[in-house]
């Protein structure tokens, strides 16, 4: 008498339905990135889709009925690729562990390669962008080789929700082979996008040292723009900065901030501002809202939703409001505050008339980490009127440059008026202790580069397997 086999329990068994629409669900979206690589976004065919994924149209519009549904699951599945771990762990004695070794910051004096991951650059107008550009020039002119792999150099797609901002794409291989290529002898990633993910990935797998810093209030924008908790984007936060050396913040109010939230190994990094470039307006420069009624309080920066600019254009202030800058939120505040002048996007020359023409610049963000059009405003003459918030609370206080709300949600319209008494003179002494040289200075402390002499032992281990690799590739 045969034995029946025991029936399966269904808990344990996978649902080979389920494992079905996933695998479909993956080819749709790895068609995507094909298409996304072969053109625009703008040319984004279901039907073309729909071939290459090897499914009907159909199925397609099944899983995904509109464009906006597809890319939004196309987003969150190419940042989840970016966080698989490697399949086959490379060996330790290929791979040290570099990090463990490093006990000392780098003395700033000696050059170095330096590799720089950032998601935000050029041509993106914003004080992240800003930043990071002047402090690369600081570098080189400091005699360091500098190596920068931003999203000029992938095809993109624009980020859903901010046009604006565009997205790179199919970067983990291509940003290996940057870091083989260079060999840098110190790492920074500045940002948590793709870009940034495929680095820290590579650096992880690798057993690299390298630091990250925290420009974006990412958890709080997150939350302004999806039902989201700040919760689960800090719980991103918290995961990507983890591995991290060094984790540099702009203001002590951004480090006990951050401290509080769980985060560690966070050291300060100072921020500049170009003096020459941004200076009080002289007698032989012109008033450009000469034809407004006076006074004028000015906001520069993106027009969005996280930038709490309502809060700035509702409060009752004489003369006039100015707003310069692009957004995703510029239309609807066009049509909802007539009154306001809305100029879009200036930059060069355009852009230092507007700080020096201004009366007041006005600053009611509540989630920028510094805010660095505080201090242009400031090496402008143009005093500040902002929030409580970390980067004004860290500038602003006893500064004689700048007044501050009662809190976080009142008396934004009082500091306004208080700053318009301010001395300009005053207000551009203060800003001239900035210097983009102490920036980049406290950024190269703040480096964790490979220590002697393992940082040349793992290049040459890594060039010689990759030799070994193409000779045999079943080695690979």
């Amino acid at each position: 008498m045969r034995t029946p086999s025991p029936t399966p329990n269904p808990r344990e068994t996978p649902n080979l339905r389920d494992r079905q629409r996933e695998e479909t669900r993956e080819q749709i979206l790895r068609a995507v990135g094909a298409q996304l690589e072969q053109g625009p976004l703008e040319d984004l065919s279901f039907a073309e889709i729909a071939k290459d994924a090897k499914v009907g149209e159909r199925t397609v519009y099944r899983y995904f009925p509109t464009k906006e549904a597809l890319l939004g699951a196309f987003w969150s599945w190419m940042q989840s690729q970016a966080m698989i771990p490697p399949a086959k762990p490379k060996p330790a004695r290929v791979l040290p562990r570099i990090r463990e070794k490093i006990t000392a910051p780098h003395a700033a004096g000696r050059p170095m390669r330096i590799l720089l991951a950032t998601d935000a650059w050029e041509p993106q107008v914003n004080g992240v962008v800003r930043t990071l550009t002047r402090v690369v020039k600081e570098l080189k002119d400091m005699g360091h080789q500098v190596e920068v792999i931003s999203p000029d150099q992938f095809k993109t797609f624009p980020l859903p929700t901010y046009g604006e901002i565009k997205v790179a794409i199919g970067v983990y291989e291509p940003v290996q082979e940057r870091f083989k290529a260079f060999e840098p002898e110190a790492i920074h990633i500045a940002t948590e996008g793709p870009i940034g993910l495929a680095a820290r990935r590579i650096c992880v797998e690798w057993k690299l040292p390298f630091t990250t810093s925290y420009h974006t209030r990412f958890p709080e924008y997150v939350s302004a723009r999806l039902p989201l908790p700040l919760a689960a984007g800090y719980a991103y936060m918290k995961w990507f900065h983890k591995p991290s050396g060094r984790l540099m913040v702009a203001t002590p109010t951004m480090r006990d901030e951050l401290a509080q939230h769980g985060f560690r190994n966070i050291s300060s990094w100072s921020r500049g501002v170009d003096t020459e470039a941004f200076h009080p307006r002289t007698a032989d420069e012109p008033d450009v809202f000469a034809h407004l009624a006076k006074p004028i309080f000015l906001y520069v920066g993106r027009v969005a939703v996280e930038k709490n600019i309502e809060a700035f254009l509702s409060i009752d202030l004489p003369g006039t409001k100015v707003v310069v800058g692009p957004g995703p939120q510029l239309d609807e505040l066009k049509a909802k505050y007539p009154k306001a002048v809305f100029t879009g996007s200036k930059s060069g020359r355009d852009l230092t008339a507007a700080f020096n023409s201004a009366d007041v610049f006005v600053f009611p963000s509540l989630t920028d980490t510094f805010g660095l059009v505080i201090l242009e405003a400031m090496a402008s003459g143009t005093p500040v009127a902002a929030y409580p918030a970390p980067g004004p609370i860290d500038i602003i206080p006893n500064s004689g440059a700048g007044a501050l709300a009662a809190s976080a949600t009142e008396g934004l319209r009082e500091a306004c008026l208080e700053a318009l008494a301010l001395d300009r003179k005053a207000v551009r002494a203060f800003a001239e202790k900035f210097s983009w040289r102490a920036c980049a200075e406290d950024f190269v402390r703040n480096l964790q580069p490979y220590p002697e002499p393992e940082k040349t032992r793992f290049w040459r281990r890594l060039r010689r397997l990759a030799r070994v690799r193409r000779r045999r590739p079943e080695a690979a």
